[in-house]
C-alpha cells in the first residue's frame, strides 16, 4: 500500500524517507554542478567570475543574476560556501523538487536585484550565499505558514542554532556581500509565503475529523475551504 498523508503537521515513516532521498539527489545534483563550474572557472583563471558578476547599475550584468550564485571568486569562497548550501538546500527542497526549483529562481532574483540595485558600482558580486540566505529563512519560518509541526520544529531548531548568520546580513560586515545576504533572506521569506501548501490535508482512514460548527450550511461550507485552501484558518 502507498504512503497516505495524515492529520495536518503529521507525516509516515514512509513519506519523510522518500521526501528526504528526493532532497539529497536535487541537493547532490546542484552542488556537483556548482564544483563542476568551479573548475572551469579556475582552468580560465576565474574569467567566469569576472565575465557573470554582477554589478551595480551596469545593465548588462542584469541577466548574470541567474548565473553568478553558481561561481566563486576562490577554493575557500566555495568550500566555505558548499556544506550550509547543502544542509539548508536539504532541507529547502524537502517538499518537493519543483516548488525548489521556483524558490531557487525567487532567490536569485531578490539577491541579485538588491545587489544590482544598492551597491557600490566598482564591486562585482558573485557567490552562493545569497542562497544560502535564502534558504535558511525559508526553513525558518515554512512551517508556519504550511501549518506543518514537523517543518515548524526544524525551523525553530535552525534559527536558534544558525541565527548568528544573521550578523553578516547587515551593514558594515567586511569582505561579504551583506546586500546579497539579505536580498537572499528576503526572498527565502516571500518564498515561504508565496510556496505555502494549499492543499487540504487528509485524515487516515479510521480517523475521525471533527466538523467545524456551522458547516452544515453548504455556502458557508464552501467559504471555509478557500480560506483552507489558501492557508487563511
Amino acid at each position: 500500500m502507498g504512503a497516505r498523508e495524515g492529520v495536518r503537521g503529521f507525516d509516515s515513516p514512509e513519506q519523510m524517507v522518500a521526501e528526504a532521498r528526493k532532497a539529497f539527489f536535487v541537493m547532490f545534483g546542484l552542488l556537483v554542478t556548482v564544483w563542476l563550474v568551479q573548475l572551469a572557472n579556475f582552468a580560465d583563471h576565474y574569467a567566469l567570475s569576472r565575465d557573470y558578476a554582477v554589478v551595480s547599475g551596469d545593465l548588462g550584468t542584469l541577466p548574470d543574476i541567474l548565473v553568478a550564485p553558481l561561481l566563486h571568486w576562490s577554493w575557500a569562497h566555495i568550500e566555505s560556501n558548499s556544506g550550509p548550501l547543502f544542509v539548508f538546500g536539504f532541507l529547502a527542497a524537502y517538499r518537493g523538487a519543483l516548488r525548489f526549483l521556483g524558490l531557487t529562481l525567487l532567490i536569485a532574483v531578490s539577491s541579485g536585484a538588491v545587489v544590482w540595485f544598492f551597491e557600490r558600482g566598482d564591486v562585482a558580486t558573485v557567490g552562493a550565499s545569497g542562497l544560502i540566505f535564502g534558504y535558511f529563512g525559508y526553513v525558518v519560518v515554512r512551517g508556519l505558514f504550511d501549518r506543518h509541526l514537523i517543518d515548524t520544529l526544524v525551523g525553530v531548531v535552525m534559527g536558534a542554532s544558525f541565527a548568528y548568520l544573521l550578523t553578516v546580513a547587515v551593514p558594515g560586515t567586511p569582505g561579504v556581500s551583506w546586500l546579497g545576504h539579505l536580498g537572499g533572506l528576503l526572498g527565502g521569506l516571500a518564498g515561504a509565503w508565496l510556496f505555502r501548501d494549499r492543499r487540504v490535508r487528509t485524515a487516515p482512514a479510521g480517523a475521525a475529523t471533527p466538523t467545524p460548527p456551522g458547516t452544515g450550511d453548504p455556502t458557508r461550507a464552501a467559504l471555509l475551504k478557500e480560506l483552507d485552501d489558501h492557508g487563511l484558518l
